[in-house]
């Protein structure tokens, strides 16, 4: 087995059922992938959606991972892998025909780390102008919109910024995975959300700082589904309170220590710990009601991380742990 599939997934039996039927469809043999189903806690039919594709592959197998959090699911897919070539999704893509091909190829060169490639929307519904917009805006490699992880850097292979490889689609040797200490914390259930990390994004700036080989390959894509709940001023909003949760955690992580003061006394460098996709939104006036609402709530998630540390027991363990990988 040349490459290990992990899918980890919760309560969207759907979704996963569309994913593992496309996987029918790769060019690379099934003698070379084996697909893992890291089941994070899930309350519907998810193990029964997975066991129905036994008989379709050769190597297909199902893990239920009661630990909350979706780096508990992706650690739980490192230690079932049979293979050092980690290629990481989420349950809603559905993969180019020649994705897992284009993967292995892609790590033939040894110095490559990490490999990502097109993700490209798949519209439930026709999106808002302001939406399509920021996404064709993009940035300095093509079209680009995180908050919906998205995007399109053209058809030409390059090694490129490892802060673009996003989890949908996120191949990774094993090794350095082990080595950047795994992904921290990222999607928690919503009554644990201040536990919530950078996850991936870690992973990325630590492969970034070692200046470790990425490359885009535009045939390691796959398409996105984007739903019409997310195409809404109050879904990015959501989101971007989370990333400002996120980037607490990483400026805290990078101090060293959690934050006693109020945030409106502490020299937050925001810009520094963003991500890149975050801050494409300011490019474009066009956005300007927009990009305003999003900047608060980005805000309010900072403030709200900041203050609940020095609040909830224990949260300043979680923030500071070492590692989170078994």
């Amino acid at each position: 087995i040349n490459i290990s599939v992990i899918i980890p997934t919760r309560n969207r039996s759907n979704l996963l059922r569309n994913l593992i039927k496309s996987l029918k469809h790769q060019t690379l043999s099934q003698d070379e992938f084996e697909i893992l189903v890291i089941d994070n806690g899930s309350t519907d039919n998810t193990k029964a959606v997975a066991e129905s594709f036994f008989s379709d592959f050769k190597n297909i197998k199902y893990f239920m991972e009661e630990k909350p959090g979706l780096h508990e699911g992706r650690h739980r897919g490192l230690r079932e892998a049979a293979s050092e070539i980690l290629v990481y999704c989420d349950d809603d893509i559905e993969p180019f025909q020649k994705w897992l091909e284009a993967i292995k190829n892609s790590f033939i060169d040894p110095e490559v780390v990490l490999v990502g490639g097109k993700n490209l929307p798949k519209w439930e519904v026709k999106p808002p102008k302001w939406i399509k917009d920021w996404y064709e805006e993009g940035n300095e490699y093509g079209k680009c919109l995180g908050y919906l992880s998205v995007l399109d850097f053209g058809n030409e292979l390059m090694e490129f910024d490892p802060n673009f490889v996003w989890g949908c689609n996120f191949s990774i040797r094993k090794q350095t995975l082990i080595d950047a200490g795994g992904f921290h914390p990222d999607s928690m259930p919503e009554e644990l959300k201040f536990y919530r990390g950078d996850g991936e994004s870690h992973v990325t700036r630590w492969i970034k700082a070692k200046r470790k080989k990425s490359v885009y390959n535009p045939q390691a894509s796959v398409y996105h589904f984007v739903p019409k709940s997310r195409m809404t001023l109050k879904y990015f909003k959501k989101r971007a309170f989370n990333q400002g949760i996120s980037d607490s955690f990483s400026y805290m992580r990078e101090k060293g220590t959690v934050v006693k003061k109020t945030i409106e006394k502490e020299p937050l460098n925001l810009r520094q710990f963003a991500r890149y996709y975050y801050l494409m939104v300011f490019k474009n006036e066009s956005f300007d009601y927009i990009k305003k609402s999003i900047w608060k709530s980005y805000i309010k998630g900072v403030e709200w991380h900041f203050n609940i540390s020095r609040s909830v027991s224990n949260l300043s363990d979680w923030i500071l742990k070492n590692k989170w990988i078994c």
